[in-house]
């Protein structure tokens, strides 16, 4: 009768394949390097049964990365050891396992060493070295080179896997990385003020933003200039955010009301002054730890200056009709749309009020010289509009995106946002350059679009495009899809 019983050497190869099987799964798995070469060793030493075993991988500078090691005594066998190890040298220059005899490994003599490579497409990643085989029976405690064919593709199987992970270590380094980044440049380009954003991606708004973030923390003054529509409210609403003070946020718009109510809406007034006034505390007063933001500072009559200057010097505000000076702590921020160094020159504008105003003065350019923060805005205040309104967000046809790019905005942002949830209430679906003609239009000169002929919107759409392109004919032609030739026939 036949043994068909497998012998010792076919046991131990079925073995070997099954380690094989089992290793490629396990390394399918993402882990960190320093599982990998520890499940690596494991398997080794489970098949191979050495005295002693070591997995070292390395950066591509040569220094240790990784390290796992089996039958060193305490205290041997450290990194310096490893990493500094004259079987590198040996590893690298051969291809396949390197066998020695009677040496010594990172302070451990050994009778017999099998060592070979970790590659993976030519690149040597780390070594794994078994040490001294045990004696089984009557066998011969020598690795064979079936041994080493086994630690051979045991390392290439590992070199795939160490490679994979490192070039997802890398990955997730870099998405580390781009998320911060991301941060970082959100927080240069926009802030959100009361569940509103500044947009800032052009250069001139990301530099106003970045000087308000920066004076912020400080006590000082701050005057905000620029064009109605700006967004000079919500440059003081992030000044008065960021400045960590713990009092309210007051506005006051100098604009809205007459010279005699804006004194007591300033400073207050005392009970009595006028039959039926009861006393009452003024902007001032109510803002104590906190910011006053004054709008429109440049309509405040010349009477009241000298009130604004004292307060301010003196940090103490006198109630209308009243004799007592109470003390306040309020940091002022002021805005305004005039050119007030001409006011200051024709007399309508105390100087010395300007330069106490003005200890930090921050321009907001108006939307025209930013126009790279109208797309921008395009899609938050259409995405905030629809949220609000509980509707789908519409889709801005390129054509209509192109005309509110080229539009000039007078009244700046604000123009902007309203021309934005206007078209998307009037839209039937996509919001397309028709539709944006005929709010401008209307807006522009006070008629419907339909009774404007067909060569006025030309025009005008070419007026458009030519202010958009900087008065470049060829560069207006080919947004137009036209020829240089026509705009010149046309007149342009």
């Amino acid at each position: 009768m036949v043994d068909l019983r497998p012998t010792l050497a076919e046991k131990r190869r079925i073995l070997q394949l099954e380690t094989l099987y089992d290793l490629a799964l396990a390394l399918q798995i993402h882990r960190p390097e320093e599982e990998l070469v520890e499940e690596l060793l494991q398997r080794a030493c489970a098949v191979l049964d050495p005295q002693a075993a070591v997995v070292a991988t390395r950066n591509p500078d040569g220094s240790l990365r990784a390290m796992v090691r089996v039958g060193w005594p305490e205290g041997e066998s450290d990194v310096q050891d490893i990493a500094s190890s004259a079987l590198w040298p040996d590893i690298e220059v051969r291809e396949g396992p390197v066998g020695r005899r009677d040496g010594e490994l990172a302070g451990r003599e050994y009778r017999e060493l099998l060592a070979t490579g970790v590659r993976y497409r030519g690149k040597l990643l780390g070594l794994l070295a078994v040490v001294d085989k045990e004696s089984r029976r009557d066998e011969d405690p020598s690795f064979t080179d079936e041994d080493a064919r086994f630690l051979e593709s045991v390392a290439a199987l590992a070199g795939v896997a160490l490679d994979s992970a490192r070039q997802v270590e890398e990955l997730e380094r870099q998405r580390e990385t781009l998320v911060e980044e991301n941060r970082a440049l959100k927080e240069q380009i926009s802030a959100e003020v009361d569940g509103r954003r500044i947009v800032a991606y052009a250069p001139a708004m990301r530099a106003a933003l970045e000087r308000t973030r920066r004076v912020a923390p400080r006590g000082v003054s701050v005057l905000v200039r620029g064009e109605s529509g700006t967004g000079k409210e919500l440059i003081s609403r992030l000044l008065h955010v960021e400045s960590g003070r713990e009092g309210p946020l007051i506005a006051l718009n100098c604009a809205a009301l007459p010279e005699s109510l804006l004194e007591s809406e300033l400073f207050g007034i005392e009970g009595g002054v006028a039959t039926g006034v009861k006393a009452r505390r003024g902007k001032f007063e109510l803002a104590e730890g906190g910011t006053l933001f004054l709008d429109e500072i440049g309509d405040m009559a010349l009477s009241l200056q000298v009130k604004l200057l004292r307060t301010l010097q003196e940090r103490e505000v006198v109630r209308v009709g009243g004799q007592q000076s109470i003390s306040v702590d309020v940091r002022v921020v002021a805005a305004t749309h005039r050119q007030v160094e001409e006011m200051v020159r024709d007399g309508s504008f105390r100087e010395d009020l300007y330069y106490r105003l003005r200890g930090v003065e921050i321009d907001l350019p108006p939307l025209r010289e930013r126009r790279e923060d109208i797309a921008h805005l395009v899609r938050y205040f259409a995405s905030d509009f629809c949220r609000r309104e509980s509707i789908p967000e519409p889709h801005f046809s390129r054509a209509a995106l192109t005309v509110l790019l080229a539009h000039d905005y007078p009244g700046n942002v604000r123009e902007l946002q309203n021309l934005v949830e206007g078209s998307i209430s009037l839209a039937e679906g996509e919001v397309d350059d028709e539709l944006i003609y005929s709010l401008l239009d209307a807006e522009d000169s006070g008629e419907s679009a339909s009774a404007l002929d067909l060569a006025s919107v030309e025009a005008r759409h070419i007026t458009r495009m030519l202010r958009l392109a900087g008065g470049n004919k060829t560069a207006a032609a080919r947004i137009l899809g036209v020829t240089r030739r026509t705009l010149l026939r046309k007149g342009y």
